[in-house]
């Protein structure tokens, strides 16, 4: 059986979000989430919905075998824990796939790291980021 792991935010859950867990899905027979804890997210604004309900969210999506919450610490030990064999990485994340695959090594996990497909609006009026219904929302009842 292979594993996967996809991770993120998670926020304001979008069809960009379901797209990237489909995407990461097909690597493996297992997909596992993990979901970053708000307090640990540093390269963007902080999350607006709560670390469980963003967990909770995820976990209900059908490509999702389980949904797990980051660690506070240390990124990496949920990844110890559930011993992949990929990391899909999403379209736009800002992880670097070297450094990754470098501190994996370092760590003596051996997985592979894969980074998954966009995915283009199908209509005019489809929004695929956290942030473009943030400024959506802030133009429509600001």
């Amino acid at each position: 059986m292979t594993r996967v792991v996809a991770q993120g935010t998670f926020d304001l859950l979008h069809p960009g979000h379901v797209h990237y867990l489909e995407d990461a899905a097909t690597y493996g027979d297992e997909l596992h989430a993990i979901v970053a804890r708000g307090a640990n997210v540093t390269h963007k604004a902080k999350p607006i919905l709560a670390d469980r309900q963003r967990r909770d969210m995820v976990a209900a999506l059908d490509a999702v075998d389980e949904a797990h919450l980051g660690h506070s610490e240390d990124i990496f030990v949920p990844i110890e824990a559930i011993d992949p064999d990929v990391i899909v990485l999403g379209f736009d994340q800002h992880h670097d796939e070297d450094a990754i695959t470098a501190a994996l090594g370092d760590r003596g996990i051996d997985c592979r790291v894969e980074r998954a497909s966009g995915r283009e609006p199908r209509h005019d009026d489809e929004l695929l980021s956290t942030g473009d219904i943030i400024d959506r929302i802030l133009e429509r009842r600001g």
